[in-house]
């Protein structure tokens, strides 16, 4: 059992400081490790619901802010469909996923999760006129 931490960064506006959840398993899939994180994140927005979900995806029926993606109507964000649109992210290469130094590439690779594993989530973002 150990502490993953995640990290988000962008092509365009660097890396956030990294938030730890917790995992019993020494391996995991790259699918169930998104599933995880998506469930956390989601757990955490609907326990207070703010004006703004910080998350992996965009939730449906949200706009893009400065931190985050501001929810029109406050309501709860369904973890299910959440997932669903990570994992589509992913398959599209929406972002990519870096454990340690090392991408990895399809949903089914098994990651295993050693003492300190950082895992990196790299959105990318498209660049202008191209």
């Amino acid at each position: 059992m150990g502490i993953v931490t995640f990290v988000d960064e962008t092509t365009s506006r660097g890396r956030s400081d990294g938030w730890g959840l917790e995992i019993a398993e020494e391996r995991l899939t790259v699918r169930e490790l998104i599933r995880r994180r998506v469930f956390q994140e989601v757990a955490e927005y609907n326990a207070r619901t703010p004006e703004v979900f910080q998350g992996l995806v965009q939730p449906q029926d949200t706009e893009r802010v400065l931190n985050g993606y501001a929810v029109r109507t406050r309501r709860r964000i369904d973890p299910e469909a959440q997932t669903e649109q990570a994992l589509k992210a992913f398959a599209g290469n929406g972002f990519l996923v870096l454990v340690g130094d090392r991408q990895v590439t399809e949903l089914d690779d098994g990651i295993e999760l050693g003492l300190g594993t950082e895992i990196t989530f790299l959105k990318l973002v498209a660049l202008v006129g191209g």
